[in-house]
């Protein structure tokens, strides 16, 4: 069927004399979105086409823009240029400040002229990730472990609780679109994005992927849902050597393995939950039928696989910053316009479009869209099929009908005791006993008594101090605990060094540490596996090995000393060497040749 195309005025309706039945909420969503398309500028469609960072003040202000990161006023943004999607960037202090924030936002936004409210979303904010670019700390939220933490207890009625949780969070602040969930499979053991993904699994990765969007939009997107930005289209694990295309040296994604098809599965899952957006990856391919260019730009992915294959009518917002350059924290961010470098930020804009996306993420340049359109490049009739299904969204969320929140109900709900208490009990469930080595008396070094003494590194002694007596040397110790991070390599800049890449051998100087602290004390290493880390070295040293997937030092305590018990598995194979990791294939999951740890593997206390 046709979609009808709206009426283009020569003459701006005024307050008084609009068309306001929009408002309507007795009348079908289809109708209302007609209504008030027909009565939009050129320019008020072009502001919807953009979502980028915004900030908010530590008392819920709108605040005057962020030189940081290079962002304008609030008010250049609602009243300059009509923009009304925006990734909220900061950590909040306090839930009140948060929905503070929102109501003002959402009362700046009801004053322009046609009073279209403004749609709230962000990255993951319920763990501990501190990444500007990919995730948030969770500040008052409640605190979770990681998705790859969720897949390793592989129980979607649990990722769907979670995903509950964080929904009535949301929406209590005012957030109503979640950038993720990331379902893309980690095939390539270096790549730098596993943390916020599901794991090497396509199973488990599309079971546990319609589960958490299950959790935040219920089963129809409906007024109380947080709409989900399923991503990265259409796999964004296979990436060439695990480096990733934030940056030029990580644009490409290869399938020596032939296996672009397997990538798509945990997708073809998020279709059937209902997921209501996609964001295509930063990554061009290499090597296939598809255009090598990025696959936001990409036509034959979004247009041809996505919307025509898949058959996906819902909005396609691409990963931030494709079009222009940037600055961030004093230093040049160029855009991600893989394969189409040479082409100007309007060409750029031109191909997206064409390509089927229909909003640009982390821009703020609508100038470039109405140029387009006043040129005749591209016709208005065009932005009209975007902006039905950006303003259907709104009215289905009820953003249009009740934008407000109540900051009082929100400081009693996010973060509320039951909340903290369910999150810490999935982060203790999460951990993974890998290995767990018995003394000469035949006992399982895990659980190991609380009150004992106790050498630690990577943990606060203060923390420590609640499970035993605290040693400075590790000869006075009963035992010794060692909380430690996955290798990376460091890279040159700040932005290169949130994500994690490189090998994923520790250094000779950190192996050698933990050999001669096992040969005083038995030595327990709680490993964060934000990426699959080469244990190898360790095997025959420490007397227990557990993974954490964003766990705080008193669940992995609480485990360690039998208050809970690991119930995790692996969501990935651990490979044994990084020359396995090297010959393996990029695009083929478990791939590595005899894996020191295979998907599944975790450990279980004996009582």
């Amino acid at each position: 069927m046709t979609e009808p195309s709206s009426t283009h005025t020569s003459e701006v309706a005024t307050p008084d004399t609009l068309d306001l039945r929009y408002r309507d909420a007795d009348l079908p969503i289809s109708e209302r979105v007609e209504i008030l398309l027909s009565q939009m500028t050129l320019q008020e469609k072009a502001g919807l086409f953009f979502q980028t960072m915004i900030t908010m003040g530590p008392d819920g202000s709108l605040t005057d823009g962020d030189e940081l990161f290079g962002l304008p006023s609030t008010d250049e943004y609602v009243n300059g240029l009509l923009m009304s999607h925006f990734n909220i960037l900061a950590a909040a202090p306090t839930a009140e400040a948060m929905a503070t924030w929102s109501n003002r936002l959402q009362e700046l936004a009801a004053a322009t002229r046609l009073g279209i409210p403004v749609t709230i979303s962000t990255d993951p904010r319920h763990s501990y990730s501190d990444n500007p670019l990919a995730g948030l700390s969770a500040g008052c939220f409640s605190v979770w472990p990681e998705t790859l933490g969720l897949a390793a207890i592989g129980d979607a009625e649990l990722v769907e609780r979670f995903g509950d949780v964080a929904r009535q969070e949301y929406t209590a602040v005012g957030i109503r679109v979640a950038l993720h969930p990331q379902v893309d499979l980690t095939t390539e053991p270096r790549w730098s994005r596993q943390l916020q993904t599901f794991g090497e699994d396509v199973v488990l990765s599309s079971r546990l992927g319609a589960a958490y969007i299950r959790g935040f939009q219920g089963t129809h997107l409906g007024a109380a849902s947080v709409a989900t930005m399923t991503k990265h289209f259409p796999g964004g694990g296979p990436q060439k050597d695990g480096e990733d295309p934030h940056f030029a040296h990580g644009r490409e994604q290869v399938y020596p393995g032939d296996q672009f098809e397997l990538h798509l599965l945990p997708f073809e899952a998020a279709f059937e939950a209902g997921t209501s957006q996609i964001m295509p990856y930063y990554g061009m391919p290499v090597g296939t039928e598809f255009e090598e260019v990025g696959f936001g730009f990409n036509k034959s992915v979004i247009t041809g696989l996505l919307r025509e294959r898949y058959g996906f009518d819902g909005i396609v917002c691409t990963d931030w910053g494709l079009i222009n350059d940037a600055s961030v924290m004093g230093q040049p961010f160029p855009a991600r316009a893989w394969g189409v470098e040479h082409l100007t930020p309007r060409e750029r804009m031109n191909k997206v479009l064409g390509a089927g996306c229909d909003q640009f993420g982390g821009e703020a340049c609508p100038e470039l869209l109405i140029d387009l359109v006043r040129s005749g490049e591209v016709t208005e009739e065009r932005l009209d099929v975007s902006a039905r299904r950006l303003l259907r969204e709104k009215f289905v969320l009820g953003l249009f009908d009740h934008p407000y929140v109540d900051p009082a109900a929100a400081a009693a709900l996010v973060g509320n005791a039951d909340f903290i208490a369910e999150g810490l009990a999935a982060q203790r469930a999460s951990l993974t006993l890998l290995t767990n080595t018995n003394d000469g008396a035949g006992t399982p070094t895990l659980p190991f008594a609380r009150g004992l003494r106790l050498y630690v590194e990577g943990i606060d002694p203060e923390v420590a101090a609640a499970y035993g007596t605290v040693v400075s040397d590790p000869s006075e110790a009963d035992v010794a605990v060692l909380r430690i991070q996955a290798p990376y390599e460091e890279r040159p800049t700040i932005f290169e060094n949130f994500f994690h890449a490189g090998s994923l051998d520790f250094t000779t100087e950190f192996v050698s540490h933990v050999r001669d602290l096992a040969d005083v004390v038995p030595t327990v290493l709680d490993v964060f596996l934000d990426r699959p880390a080469v244990l190898t070295p360790f095997i025959d040293v420490a007397a227990a090995i557990v993974a954490n997937y964003g766990a705080s030092p008193t669940a992995v305590l609480d485990v360690l000393t039998g208050v809970d018990r690991p119930r995790g598995s692996l969501p990935f194979d651990l490979p044994r060497s990084m020359a396995a990791v090297v010959a393996s294939k990029a695009d083929v999951p478990f791939d590595t040749v005899d894996p020191l740890f295979r998907f599944g593997h975790g450990l279980r206390y004996a009582r």
